[in-house]
């Protein structure tokens, strides 16, 4: 009897947290963020050029204000974001068609590093850096 009372608790307390969370905050999507850090970007030697793909760290945008990366030794671009889709059941989903949102392309073999300053919405700061062997997909 005990078990099934403490199953049921974590059930019905689980799903109020979870539901609770829409991941839309600094507060919220910090923790995904950095547990993720080394999937935050990935790179494709795809049709003859690097692919730099950012859908990780879009996916978590509505808890960010702005992502800026640079590659190699570039200057720091900033990357636009689709707006976040507040009010609905998955206000962190990719609805653009617009490839240019998720990523950049570069001549094949020419990207050997890339930085990634993350800005929440709180103010705070995130950022790594990624060796072309750390992020290149198979």
């Amino acid at each position: 009897m005990r078990s099934w009372l403490a199953a049921l608790a974590a059930l019905v307390f689980g799903a109020q947290a979870l539901s609770a969370q829409q991941f839309t905050t600094a507060q919220e999507v910090r923790p995904i963020l950095q547990a993720t850090r080394a999937q935050w970007i990935a790179l494709r030697d795809y049709e003859g050029k690097d692919w730099l793909y950012f859908t990780q760290i879009l996916a978590w945008r509505c808890g960010l204000s702005d992502i800026f990366f640079a590659v190699n030794d570039g200057p720091e671009e900033r990357l636009e974001m689709e707006e976040c889709h507040e009010g609905t059941a998955t206000p962190n989903a990719l609805t653009s068609d617009d490839l240019d949102r998720f990523l950049r392309r570069y001549p094949a073999g020419s990207v050997t590093r890339v930085r990634i300053r993350l800005v929440l919405d709180d103010g705070t700061q995130d950022s790594a850096e990624f060796a072309r062997k750390d992020v290149l997909m198979p």
